[in-house]
């Protein structure tokens, strides 16, 4: 997910080999499961999409493992246990990571399992798996060094020769030198360490900018929920044109559209569930810009009359409505490696079609809120507010 936080984070991991593995450790645990290799090829297009500018290319799944979480704030996460998390995502189809060199540990944690993929299932799930990470530098002078030291910090982290995708966010528009580090972006491809350019937490006008000085880009990772319907406006009619895509954060909000908020009230000291993590904070705060509490629960009233409906849950109807906007590729749900997990309700995603009516019930309680476009700004425009 991408969720950014407001302040410039530098690196807090050194580039470090993985602690040796016991021999123990290079022996599969667990038995191949049925899983891809099996499914028809019109189900594996459901599950998949293809990010692309001409040339480049990049397939992930249409649901994203989002690696926020391993940052801090949500518990402590231990390393092996994390791992194996990952595995049993993967092995689940669940094959695609984001992660930025911010985010804790998530690159380290990724090299681990990429190395455990490699050692240990089939060459087809290899091929499957993506490590899509960000890259959220200071205001300093873009150099064609600058860049590549900082690149080539993710690639050993995440143990690749190539980035699968390589995610930019600039924090001051007003800095012309986001374009310089692009550009560089641009080179390090054409040399083979970065198969795919894509940005995070970019406006429309900035998109804009970017596309006409020839930056080769697939897709921009933005904030995007049935509360915050802002990629909707002008970022998706931009994406249209040029056939950009967007991979959305922040769909289920962080954990609050979901069975666990509906019928509560926050505002009451203790009378419903804590507040109780970076994100759950985070999109409250959106919800307050919204509309506040009450309407919130009327829009959970309504997703959960949709869910069950289909028997399914909440988070699984708020994806599915995101990953059928317009321009979207995929969309985030952030993971909680080796603190809990939810790849039943996630992998149903797949197999839910809303129908009109449901669309048009959630559609109708999501424009009584503010809107949000107006509220804050346009994509990203969240962390630039003074």
């Amino acid at each position: 997910m991408s969720a950014l936080c407001a302040a410039y984070h530098p690196r807090l991991l050194l580039c470090r080999n993985p602690t040796p593995a016991s021999p123990a450790a290079g022996r599969r645990r667990h038995p191949l499961p049925v899983r891809c290799a099996t499914v028809t090829e019109e189900k594996r297009s459901a599950r998949v999409a293809t990010v692309n500018n001409g040339r480049d290319s990049l397939t992930i799944c249409r649901v994203l493992n989002g690696m926020w979480q391993t940052s801090g704030g949500w518990g402590r996460i231990d390393r092996d246990a994390a791992v194996e998390a990952m595995l049993r995502h993967a092995d689940a189809g669940l094959t695609t990571f984001d992660m930025a060199d911010h985010y804790g540990p998530a690159e380290d944690l990724y090299g681990i399992f990429i190395n455990r993929v490699r050692r240990e299932r089939s060459p087809e799930l290899l091929e499957e798996v993506k490590g899509l990470t960000k890259w959220v530098p200071p205001p300093v002078k873009m150099t064609g060094s600058y860049v590549q030291e900082n690149i080539n910090i993710s690639r050993k982290r995440m143990d690749v020769a190539s980035l699968d995708m390589l995610q930019f966010h600039w924090w001051d528009y007003s800095n012309p030198g986001y374009l310089d580090a692009l550009k560089h972006l641009t080179d390090l491809k054409e040399e083979g360490k970065i198969k795919t350019i894509a940005l995070t937490n970019f406006d429309t006008e900035r998109l804009h900018i970017i596309l006409e000085n020839g930056i080769p880009v697939v897709s921009n990772q933005v904030q995007h929920s049935v509360v915050d319907m802002r990629p909707q406006q002008r970022m998706a009619e931009l994406c249209q044109l040029t056939g950009v895509k967007l991979i959305t954060y922040g769909t289920v909000m962080g954990g609050l559209l979901s069975e666990k908020f509906l019928d509560t009230n926050v505002s009451i000291p203790f009378a419903g569930p804590p507040l109780n993590t970076p994100s759950l904070q985070k999109y409250k705060r959106m919800v307050d810009a919204w509309g506040g509490w009450s309407l919130f629960q009327v829009l959970l009233q309504t997703l959960k009359r949709v869910a069950s409906k289909h028997g399914v849950s909440i988070p699984t109807v708020a994806v599915r409505y995101i990953l059928d906007q317009q321009s979207v590729a995929g969309s985030m749900v952030g993971v909680r490696l080796g603190l809990g997990e939810h790849i039943q309700d996630t992998n149903a995603v797949f197999s839910l079609a809303l129908d009109e009516e449901d669309i048009n019930e959630i559609t109708e309680v999501s424009k009584k809120g503010k809107d949000l476009l107006e509220a804050i700004g346009d994509c990203g425009d969240e962390y630039r507010r003074a």
